[in-house]
């Protein structure tokens, strides 16, 4: 029997708001890691890339359903 006010999604359980927000989140720490490293300067030059891409897709994945 099915919970009422619970309804079956079709969206596949990898597009699902709490693991992409994991990773977004994982994404933004590489970012934040990146930025303060003292060894390699391709690093730090593509860390804020990195976590622009971390916080958009961040924003993004919060609109996703549960």
């Amino acid at each position: 029997m099915t919970q009422p006010g619970k309804h079956k999604s079709r969206w596949p359980v990898w597009l699902r708001r709490g693991l992409l927000e994991n990773v977004a989140t994982i994404i933004i720490g590489l970012g934040f890691l990146m930025l303060f490293q003292p060894f390699a300067l391709s690093l730090y030059t593509w860390s804020f890339i990195t976590m622009l891409f971390g916080t958009v897709m961040f924003i993004v994945v919060s609109k996703f359903p549960e």
